[in-house]
């Protein structure tokens, strides 16, 4: 070959540029070819000065323990795959010194949260292995007690208790049955809408255990079909919907000592959302709410001669509702808890005391999203909150008098820590909307000891598929400017028009719009870029991060201010020079489903295709802690729940309209989609439908995720 020859053939080489990969939904979802990596299994360990995490050998699982200062790959091993015989282990805990360990092995969903497994006790002494109780098996809920002696498990809808040198099992309850009695875990619908699975706790001195018994027996039942035999099975659990009845729950504290179980008086009441133990004396905090959850509770319990004996401390009124969240600290002074409360109009953080004198520790027009612990030596809070966007989340400290502030993430976009015992050290995860995952060891004040997943690899890998950025745009809404994003396709020309994909939640307590990684669905959506689609997501009145007022304003008729509101964002959209007016879609999943059926029948003159998956069709079907806390009951509000419900709306629909909904979905059941196609078909609508068998509210396992979201983008390429 000539020098000349070399040249040229250089020379087109420099001009000729790298033909960027295409995604597919097969890469998305049957290769799983866009999953970032994560740091698995961690734990802290007592001293604060170490924390433990899951890794793999050859031999399989084993837990490795690691120093936070000096963080090294491989780390000493703490139970090794031979000491647990090969057991494949899906979780792990210790007892309280660390001389014992607790595996879960043959995890099975229930539902969201709750599974079952089969545990084994370990002695990391001796590596002696035992089953926890090979006689009831699969059980729920193991847990050691804090003086390490006995674990704790609920085994058939039973509490029982193993003494573990003696191998003795105490049952504690014996009422439990399925669909009728359930003692120390939690009702579907408090598991669903209060996200408590574990209702019961020890006391500090391991001598009583507080639990939740509920009664279902006046609750109605729901059944799904199960389609996998000659005949298909019917599978029944109670299902409290709006305006229907409750499990009757109550509190108890059962004695160790005199093996008697004796009621804890609460008062009136409907729901024990929260118990909480002090790790320090036996004090108890139960919370109660009444049933239109606008008024909360707060419940203190110390134990006399195994008598629980029980004030009211404190007590708070909403015009609107109350949430619950996992905000709530007992500090060791024995006087005072830490909380979280809507007071001031922007969610904050308040000092309680057990006399009821309740002071306020931040204070903003912002809200405070989650506690992470407190520095109790040094009076230090440590929390997240959307201070400085609704967009994202930053890591803050403050002390208990609301001084001295600092924030202590570096980084614009979404961080979330997780801190070691003694709050010197925090796990960090870090994202934004354009970055993947970083994974850090910090100290307290935010310095970045080490990186443990900086997911390199995975950015790499998308660098060849030409993906666009997310933007992050304002609309102006029907009445208030709204936060939005949008993906352009590649090449974007301001001169050609794109027809536009919307992608919605819209509902209380989830934003779409976060400058975070959006994991598959920002893969999918680069995808619909890609195929030349503008996509774009909204969130509208009564999502959450901009105050108590703009998040309640859908109080007592949900769908009707946020259907307002992409309606005005589709008409908005309709003037922009490169949108194509005529061929605006819109796509959701479960209060998702529910808006982009409203958009398609109330907004029937601005979107041209809806999808509608696992949607609610009339809030009448749905469960009554989560529709009564925005809508009060169907009895009191009927005008709330019929004027903004889509099934009667249907003849004005107009667009192409495709419905989708898992037979098996527990939560949004498929009743909704059927009474939406018997007011379809009476409305003489064409619509398209899918129903997947068995499938829960994800709609996944198997092949499923690969074929939906290809019939979805075949969907919206046809008719968008």
């Amino acid at each position: 070959m000539s020098i000349k020859q070399i040249i040229v053939i250089l020379s087109f080489t420099l001009i000729t540029p790298i033909r960027a990969q295409e995604l597919s939904v097969e890469k998305i979802w049957k290769n799983y070819e866009f999953f970032e990596a994560d740091v698995d299994g961690f734990r802290s360990m007592n001293d604060g000065e170490y924390f433990s995490k899951i890794g793999r050998t050859s031999k399989g699982e084993n837990v490795t323990k690691h120093k936070f200062t000096d963080y090294s790959g491989s780390g000493e091993v703490v139970i090794s795959a031979e000491a647990i015989k090969g057991i494949s282990m899906s979780g792990y805990s210790f007892n309280a010194n660390e001389t014992k360990a607790l595996i879960e092995t043959n995890s099975q969903k229930i539902y969201r949260r709750s599974y079952s497994a089969i545990y084994f006790l370990l002695d990391l002494k001796t590596n002696e292995l035992q089953a926890l109780d090979a006689e009831r098996e699969p059980q729920t809920l193991a847990e050691y007690s804090p003086d390490g002696k006995k674990v704790s498990y609920i085994y058939k809808n039973n509490l029982f208790v193993k003494d573990i040198s003696s191998g003795k099992v105490i049952q504690i309850t014996s009422d439990g049955e399925t669909n009728k009695v359930i003692n120390g875990t939690t009702d579907w619908v408090y598991e669903e809408e209060f996200a408590i699975t574990k209702a019961y706790e020890w006391s500090p001195d391991s001598k009583h255990i507080a639990f939740l018994k509920f009664n279902e027996n006046d609750v109605t039942e729901f059944t799904m079909m199960y389609y996998n035999e000659l005949y298909p099975s019917p599978y029944t659990f109670k299902y409290p919907k709006a305006g229907e009845d409750n499990s009757k729950v109550t509190a108890q504290l059962f004695s160790l000592s005199t093996k008697k179980t004796n009621p804890i008086e609460l008062g009136d009441y409907e729901y024990i959302p929260r118990l909480n133990f002090s790790k320090t004396d036996n004090n108890l905090i139960l919370i109660t709410l009444n049933r239109h959850q606008n008024h909360i509770k707060y419940h203190l319990m110390s134990i006399v001669e195994d008598t629980p004996a029980v004030k009211t401390f404190y007590e708070e009124h909403s015009n609107t509702y109350i949430d619950i969240d996992n905000n709530l600290l007992i500090l060791q002074d024995g006087n005072t808890i830490l909380r979280t409360s809507e007071n001031s109009g922007f969610n904050h953080i308040y000092k309680l005391t057990f006399k009821g004198i309740s002071t306020q520790v931040t204070t903003g027009n912002w809200d405070v999203i989650e506690f992470l612990g407190i520095d109790e030596a040094k009076g230090i809070v440590y929390y997240t909150s959307a201070e400085e966007s609704p967009l994202q989340k930053g890591i803050f400290k403050i002390n208990l008098k609301g001084k001295k502030k600092v924030k202590i993430s570096n980084h614009s976009g979404t961080n979330n820590a997780d801190f070691s015992n003694g709050m010197k050290y925090f796990i960090k995860s870090y994202s934004n909307a354009n970055t993947p995952t970083v994974y850090s060891l910090c100290d307290n004040t935010g310095k970045e000891l080490t990186v443990l997943e900086d997911n390199a690899a995975f950015k790499k890998k998308l660098t060849s598929y030409n993906l666009q950025k997310k933007e992050f745009i304002k609309f102006k809404g029907h009445e208030i400017e709204l936060n939005g994003w949008m993906i352009k396709p590649p090449n974007f020309d301001n001169s050609k028009k794109y027809p536009v994909y919307i992608n919605i939640y819209g509902g209380p307590g989830s934003n779409m719009v976060s400058d975070s990684w959006g994991g598959v669905s920002y893969m999918y959506h680069q995808l619909l870029a890609q195929k030349g689609y503008i996509v774009i997501s909204v969130d509208p009145r009564g999502t959450m991060y901009r105050g108590e007022n703009f998040k309640k304003m859908t109080y007592l008729q949900l769908g009707k201010l946020e259907t307002e509101d992409f309606i005005a964002v589709a008409k908005e959209l309709q003037g922009y020079d490169y949108v194509e007016p005529s061929r605006i879609g819109i796509m959701g999943w479960s209060y998702g489903g529910f808006m982009a059926s409203l958009a398609m029948t109330k907004g029937a003159d601005y979107f041209k295709m809806g999808i509608a998956v696992a949607p609610v069709t009339n809030w009448r079907f749905y469960d009554n802690i989560y529709t009564e806390r925005f809508m009060r009951t169907p009895q009191e509000n009927p005008d709330g729940y019929d004027m903004n419900s889509p099934i009667n709306f249907v003849d004005k629909m107009k667009g192409n309209y495709l419905l989708i909904h898992g037979s098996g979905d527990d939560n949004v059941h498929v009743q909704n989609t059927m009474e939406m196609i018997n007011s379809m078909v009476a409305a003489d609508k064409q619509f398209d439908l899918f129903i997947y068998p068995n499938k829960s509210h994800g709609i996944s396992g198997g092949n499923t995720r690969n074929h939906l979201f290809t019939m979805m983008l075949n969907f919206t390429l046809e008719n968008l």
